[in-house]
């Protein structure tokens, strides 16, 4: 009996050392997502066992770092607009939700990327698509203005490389997300020395292989407007925020109060009737159209330009009721869902051409203010919108991206 205990201790032994060895070497040590041992607590199966075929665990370090992006941690905000409603829209009245961690684009897409979008497109697509691609350029011409400077130079020309990217709709900026997330975790995959596989037309590489990023995307209304407060900035002691903000900084004032650039303006944005960059020997924001991605000072997230410079496209669906209508977590409207847009067209049944308002299922939201708007738009809760398919000269976008294996 003695020698049957030995025996048992002895094999239970290995087991111990055996677990021990599969975690860490911490017999107290539980599984994670990054070390989850070499067999399944549910079954005591072996993972990657290649003579019985074992289930397959791919290493996994955490998610890998994006292109460009940065985090923003997630948590309780207010939507809404802080500034009086002088447009009497009643579109953003204000709203408490929380929203989930994620990525963001620490700049707007420039000139630069969309053209090596559109070089790869010219190489690997067929000639319908790359012409999808095109930015209109022509959002420059003014009937009673001379920008036709503009048009020739603005996407091309090597001194606008780092200029945002206008004249795109929101359909071609969620096309570049798609395109961007396949070039990005193509490269990952090869850096990781894993074999690339097969990918139908359309498909994604598994996310089981553990190398790969989630997809790029326009982010939502609400993550734009949660990422462009900031409110990081004003956290104080435990679960303290001091104020509210009107803009993506402190304060009601539009220039920077601290240090060698004091005086000058935070964003790129209109004074006034006329005044887009002030008068020679001062300019006051130093462009008369858009500016260099990273001109002015980031927000407390690290984000640039979430004020003035271009507006920006985001997933939303617009409709002036959604503030009220919002899931209180992860908000977003990708529809007409409780809020048709049959109800904003006037004898939709029997004339569907006939439309009385611009709201339908493609206008979407577009967020912030751009090089030639006045501060107004500038307030995070500010909200327009246009439809899908159409660009102007004042809108650009940025990517977003969620933060995976995360609860908060």
């Amino acid at each position: 009996m003695k020698q049957i205990k030995g025996l048992l201790a002895v094999v239970g032994g290995t087991v111990v050392i055996a677990s021990c060895s599969l975690i860490g070497g911490n017999k107290n040590a539980k599984p994670t997502a990054i070390n989850p041992g070499q067999l399944s607590t549910a079954t005591n199966l072996k993972y990657n066992d290649e003579e019985t075929g074992g289930f397959q665990v791919k290493d996994f370090e955490g998610q890998p770092d994006a292109p460009n992006t940065v985090f923003i941690e997630g948590g309780r905000a207010v939507m809404g607009s802080y500034e009086e409603d002088v447009m009497a829209y009643r579109d953003n009245v204000e709203r408490t939700v929380s929203v989930a961690s994620f990525y963001m684009d620490e700049t707007e897409i420039a000139n630069i990327h969309w053209l090596e979008y559109m070089h790869y497109l010219a190489k690997d697509s067929s000639q319908e698509v790359y012409q999808a691609s095109l930015p209109d350029t022509l959002v420059w011409v003014g009937k009673l203005a001379f920008n036709d400077p503009y048009v020739d130079h603005y996407l091309r020309y090597p001194g606008f490389r780092y200029f945002p990217v206008v004249g795109v709709s929101w359909t071609q900026a969620t096309n570049y997300a798609r395109w961007r997330t396949d070039a990005v975790n193509r490269e990952l995959m090869k850096e990781s020395g894993q074999d690339l596989p097969e990918v139908p037309a359309g498909g994604r590489i598994p996310l089981e292989s553990g190398v790969v990023i989630p997809a790029y995307r326009l982010p939502t209304e609400a993550e734009w407007e949660y990422a462009a407060q900031a409110l990081i900035g004003t956290q104080w002691l435990e679960e303290m925020q001091t104020h509210q903000r009107i803009y993506p900084w402190d304060g009601h004032a539009l220039r920077n109060p601290y240090g060698k650039q004091m005086g000058f303006f935070l964003a790129n944005f209109k004074r006034g009737r006329g005044d887009y960059a002030g008068i020679a020997g001062r300019l006051n924001d130093g462009a008369l159209i858009t500016s260099y991605i990273y001109e002015f000072p980031p927000n407390d997230y690290g984000l640039y330009n979430m004020a003035g410079n271009v507006s920006e496209w985001v997933m939303d669906v617009y409709r002036p009721l959604s503030y009220q209508d919002f899931d209180d977590l992860n908000p977003i409207r990708r529809d007409g869902f409780l809020d048709d847009a049959k109800g904003y067209n006037s004898d939709f049944e029997k004339n569907p051409q006939g439309f009385t308002s611009l709201i339908t299922d493609k206008a979407r939201v577009y967020k912030g203010g751009s090089w030639k708007d006045v501060a107004y738009w500038m307030s995070p809760g500010t909200r327009r919108y246009l439809d899908q398919d159409s660009a102007t000269a004042t809108i650009g976008f940025r990517c977003a991206m969620i933060r995976a294996g995360s609860n908060y």
